[in-house]
């Protein structure tokens, strides 16, 4: 099955990651993040820790697979990265970018939110008059 750590090292990336499953290191990296092992800069963060989700939705468990595609979901929002095996460190890769997306989202649902009382989440109709039309061309 593979050596496991919750902390990339990256100077044992080949002893670390060897016959590691992506849904494995998904999961690692959500707990991770749960857990307060990363550092999470804000209390906005630390409120939604508990909320994500990391989700292998690659056609493989292999780290080797031509296409893998890591989903980070937080509520109803969520990014979809994908990588090529070849990246080196591709772990790590993969790390780094979900917790990106993770303090992105946080952002997102900060201002989704604090916007709650706001009428922006309401539908909206634009009647057809505001359209942008094609101008035609005068030569």
């Amino acid at each position: 099955m593979g050596l496991k750590m919750i902390a990339i090292n990256k100077s044992n990336y080949k002893l670390v990651w060897k016959g590691l499953k992506i849904s494995e290191l998904c999961k690692m990296i959500e707990s991770s993040i749960r857990s307060g092992k990363y550092p999470l800069e804000d209390q906005q963060q630390k409120a939604f820790a508990n909320s994500v989700e990391v989700i292998n939705r690659s056609d493989s468990e292999d780290l080797k697979s031509k296409d893998i595609k890591i989903e980070v979901r937080m509520q109803d929002l969520y990014t979809l990265n994908n990588y090529l095996p070849n990246i080196q460190h591709l772990p790590g890769v993969i790390e780094t970018d979900v917790l990106d997306s993770f303090r992105m989202l946080c952002r997102r649902l900060g201002r989704v939110t604090a916007d709650q009382g706001d009428n922006y989440s309401k539908s909206i109709t634009i009647s057809e008059d505001k359209l942008h039309s094609p101008r035609s061309q005068a030569s």
